[in-house]
């Protein structure tokens, strides 16, 4: 967990599970970036790790009922009701976000949106095309080439594997690094199983907001633009990135900006500013373009009280009609 959770009435809070060959360090990592400084000083983080996945993790035993993704996801809302945890924004990642996304349609009341960074909403997509990989993976205790070359080409796309990008080899090579020593491969192995087997999102009459991510090299682009044609335009956004796969490790200010444009319309974070983000004038007593000036912030209201979460503003606009914030 990052963050103060005795603040909670003032802070957004993120939950977040992580992808395939990952653990909760994957999305540490990536709230650390200096991109996220200003999010992470008002926000809490509750970082996931499914089950025998925390670094140098003992192996699952064998009477231990690996559970699927509709039960992971299910089973979120314990973590809330254990931290007395009112409601949050879910945020995943490939397999995570698959999780996140099962959460939020078992418990909508305590979601007050989803981030879904290659998010899968079939059931065969995958399965079909990578079933063969695994072939040599029963009965190791090291991950196989084969399967290695599955988990890079699920976390990072085909394309990304002939660039020259030094720098794109370098977290390559930081995730082989990784597979290869403190995630335990024997339960990698029950997760990839339990996304293998996955069965269909049931998401397009999903009520609260989504913002589906994706990257444009990444293996999974055209799963994701398939999954949100299939969803209410009303209510779900996507969000393609340029030139990346590994939309967190390789495009972090994109996705802060992102991270921050979905929280204010939620009513959080709406004190936040990032490079490229203009301040937003909505309190502001005059107006430019001819309409009523709206109202202004209350002098006795700190910044601190403006980030306090609000499920009944929508918008960084504020409704007339509305009660003064509190």
């Amino acid at each position: 967990m990052e963050g103060d959770l005795t603040q909670q009435d003032k802070r957004a809070i993120f939950l977040t599970v992580h992808d395939l060959g990952c653990n909760h360090i994957s999305f540490e990592n990536f709230v650390n970036q200096p991109c996220m400084s200003e999010i992470k000083d008002r926000s809490i983080f509750i970082h996931i790790d499914v089950p025998g996945h925390e670094d140098n993790a003992d192996t699952l035993s064998d009477s231990f009922q690996f559970p699927s993704l509709q039960v992971l996801g299910e089973d979120l809302v314990a973590v809330l009701d254990t931290l007395h945890i009112r409601y949050v924004i879910g945020l995943g990642e490939g397999a995570g976000a698959n999780v996140v996304a099962r959460f939020g349609l078992a418990h909508p009341s305590r979601v007050l949106g989803l981030i879904l960074i290659n998010c899968t909403g079939s059931a065969t997509s995958v399965k079909e095309n990578f079933k063969s990989k695994f072939v040599n993976w029963k009965g190791k205790s090291t991950v196989s080439q084969s399967a290695m070359d599955y988990l890079i080409f699920h976390k990072f796309g085909h394309q990304l594997m002939n660039e020259t990008n030094p720098d794109k080899e370098l977290v390559i090579n930081e995730f082989v690094k990784r597979l290869q020593g403190t995630i335990n491969s024997k339960n990698l192995k029950q997760y990839v199983n339990a996304f293998l087997n996955r069965k269909d999102l049931m998401l397009k009459d999903y009520k609260q907001d989504i913002l589906l991510v994706t990257g444009v090299l990444g293996s999974y682009a055209n799963v994701v633009e398939k999954l949100h044609r299939d969803l209410n335009k009303h209510k779900a956004t996507l969000l393609k990135i340029e030139r990346a796969g590994d939309v967190l490790a390789e495009a972090p200010a994109k996705m802060a900006q992102s991270i921050l444009l979905f929280c204010k319309g939620q009513g959080l974070l709406t004190s936040v500013t990032l490079p490229g983000i203009e301040r937003q004038r909505t309190f502001s007593g005059s107006s430019s373009d001819g309409e009523r000036p709206r109202r202004s912030l209350s002098r006795g209201m700190s910044m601190e009280d403006y980030d306090r979460p609000n499920i009944r503003r929508l918008s960084i606009s504020v409704n007339e009609n509305l009660p003064s914030p509190k």
